[in-house]
């Protein structure tokens, strides 16, 4: 599993070559799983802290990821997670505590 980068983009375009060929549900689907698997090697190499951005736009891919990072939340898989200080358009995730 390779380590991931610190900072993430979940905009499609940031990690698809053919994202024009999606429809918005399946592209926000997409991201999803981006962000978990990002996650999950966050979480495997032991990084104190990763972010996601998921940008303004109409805010579906925002909570998308929020009720995600609530369930690795609650299961303890990471510490908890807010909005970045500078930026809204990105979430920090604490992993360790």
């Amino acid at each position: 599993m390779k380590k991931p980068p610190v900072q993430i983009d979940l905009h499609a375009e940031a990690f698809l070559y053919d994202w024009q060929d999606y429809t918005p549900e399946e592209l926000a689907n997409e991201s999803l799983i981006y962000m978990r698997d990002m996650l999950d090697a966050a979480i495997y190499w032991d990084m104190p802290e990763i972010k996601f951005v998921h940008g303004k736009g109409k805010g579906i891919l925002k909570k998308m990821v929020y009720d995600e990072l609530m369930i690795y939340k609650n299961q303890r898989a990471i510490s908890h997670f807010h909005p970045a200080y500078h930026n809204d358009d990105i979430v920090v995730v604490v992993i360790g505590l």
